[in-house]
């Protein structure tokens, strides 16, 4: 791996049962910017984003993270590479029973022998990182949309991670709160200089947060490069995509299945 990469991807594919689902796709990730992993629904965005964080494991090919395969490594490799990663799902997964304060201090009492007053020193500083300080003792029903994304980041954050993935973090908010959470994951690079993954076919967010773009059409990699040379692209599914441009719709049952199947 070159010095300025954190994730280099080579040669993956991956099956569910027969149907090929990732197509022999190899790409890397730049060190301390943000990528986006963008594409149409049923491409394999969110099948790859499960590999990056090691909850699949490839039909064949590598996943180099810091120089180690992860789809090499076992169960016990895999919990301490993932101490080194944060992770915001699509609905946030926050435990409804534990106020956000415990739920942010989740992480750090699972992994470290800290002290508590130290742990309530970190967790403080983690939800006024996303701007949640005061909220220490609200559970998550108590919280708008917004907020429990933002809480699942100073989660995420708890252990400063050197990769952060987001799962369609702007899923379900109105435009404002979408903003909002694009401006904060701006913040995290710029302050952090961490390398943030995010997953997405919002082209707002897109436009907004990218450094980095990979483009999956149907199991393959489309684009591969900068945010700049996307937009400036002449491929056709590309501009169709960027132009919001709809294609006719398969009439075929096999071509839905196909689609589905791709989630």
């Amino acid at each position: 791996m070159k010095a300025d990469t954190a994730i280099e991807v080579r040669n993956l594919v991956t099956h569910y049962g027969d149907r090929a689902i990732l197509k022999d796709i190899s790409f890397s990730i730049p060190k301390g910017k943000t990528t986006v992993i963008l594409g149409g629904s049923g491409c394999g965005k969110s099948t790859l984003l499960k590999h990056l964080i090691g909850l699949l494991k490839p039909t064949s090919g590598n996943i180099f993270i810091n120089d180690r395969d992860i789809a090499l490594m076992d169960e016990t490799a895999l919990n301490d590479m993932r101490k080194k990663i944060g992770i915001l799902f699509q609905g946030a997964a926050l435990l409804n029973s534990l106020t956000i304060a415990e739920n942010v201090a989740l992480p750090i009492r699972e992994h470290t022998k800290l002290e508590k007053s130290t742990v309530d020193i970190m967790v403080r500083m983690k939800l006024d990182l996303v701007n949640l300080s005061g909220f220490e003792h609200f559970y998550p029903a108590q919280l708008s949309g917004g907020m429990k994304k933002r809480a699942g980041i100073a989660r995420a954050m708890a252990l400063d991670p050197e990769i952060l993935y987001f799962d369609e973090p702007s899923a379900g908010l109105d435009p404002v709160t979408a903003a909002g959470l694009d401006e904060l994951i701006i913040k995290l690079r710029d302050v952090f200089r961490m390398t943030i993954v995010v997953v997405t076919h919002e082209l707002p967010s897109v436009f907004m947060i990218a450094d980095h773009v990979i483009m999956l059409d149907a199991g393959n990699v489309l684009f591969s490069g900068p945010l700049a040379e996307l937009t400036a692209s002449d491929h056709p599914k590309i501009r169709r995509f960027l132009e919001r441009k709809a294609e006719e719709e398969s009439e075929n049952p096999e071509d839905y299945l196909k689609i589905i199947a791709g989630e």
